[in-house]
């Protein structure tokens, strides 16, 4: 079984490495995800919603761990995690169902982990 919590810190690391020797573009992108992260028209909360839900369509486990982590910081409940998921799968067909499964999964792990 795959454990989120472990990826969660692989992925972490993959990603700090990557930043730190990745130079202007990705200091760059880091600024993006600063701005596009801010409450506007649109909550935070909601956009790592959206996020997750993206993550799930396009099927990119390490964006499904990454604003997973993000939805659960910011609040974002089971029960608003499987109404994203039912536009997710809606949006993205099949595979979004197997990927969706796994986001709720990764949400349930660290939700429990966090007590």
């Amino acid at each position: 079984m795959t454990s989120y919590l472990e990826l969660e810190k692989k992925y972490q690391a993959q990603s700090k490495a990557l930043h730190k020797d990745g130079g202007a573009a990705l200091a760059a992108f880091r600024d993006l995800v600063k701005a596009a992260g801010t409450d506007s028209a649109l909550s935070h909360k909601q956009k790592e919603l959206i996020a997750l839900a993206i993550s799930v369509a396009v099927r990119c486990e390490g964006c499904i761990v990454f604003h997973s982590r993000a939805c659960l910081r910011l609040g974002a409940t089971r029960p608003e995690i499987l109404d994203m998921l039912a536009v997710a799968v809606e949006m993205g067909g099949g595979p979004s169902a197997i990927y969706g499964a796994q986001a709720l999964a990764c949400y349930d792990e660290m939700a429990a982990a966090q007590g």
